[in-house]
């Protein structure tokens, strides 16, 4: 059963929104992935915003392009975080649409909002969110940041050489 539900806008952002997938998968954490379109399926996007916690979802990660409705208008409908991520795309005024569309939410709807084109990061803060209450998550998350910092040290090192 996921724990993540994953939807975007259309699938031209599926690769931006490959970043959280893979991240997600490579700690062992269920995703589900959809194409869910505020302004072209709003029914769609009603239906998995009102129903996603019942079919066992922790978090939406929910990424969007142009006026990026998709994010805020699931948080809107459902009780589980979620999590948004602008994407550039063909129609965005170099993504600060997008960027202002999820962040600027009225009081009462929140929406984690990453950085432009920034799934990856919210691949990692779905993880870090189902690990505050799962051990074995939150341990891969731990294990995630020491191997950053490594890579850092690492670089450091070379650099000096």
């Amino acid at each position: 059963m996921a724990q993540v539900g994953i939807i975007m806008g259309s699938k031209s952002d599926l690769p931006v929104m490959e970043e959280a997938i893979a991240l997600l998968k490579s700690f062992s954490i269920p995703v589900e992935v959809d194409i869910v379109s505020a302004h072209r399926t709003p029914e769609k996007m009603m239906d998995y915003g009102t129903h996603a916690h019942e079919r066992g979802i922790q978090v939406i990660i929910a990424g969007a392009g142009g006026a990026a409705h998709l994010p805020g208008m699931v948080a809107s409908l459902s009780p589980l975080p979620v999590i948004g991520v602008p994407i550039k795309s063909s129609n965005s005024i170099d993504g600060w649409d997008s960027i202002l569309s999820i962040l600027q939410m009225p009081g009462g709807v929140p929406v984690a909002t990453v950085a432009l084109n920034g799934a990856k990061n919210a691949g990692i803060l779905a993880a870090q969110i189902i690990g505050a209450n799962n051990q074995k998550v939150q341990q891969q998350v731990i294990e995630y940041k020491k191997t950053l910092k490594s890579h850092v040290l690492e670089s450091s090192k070379s650099l000096k050489k």
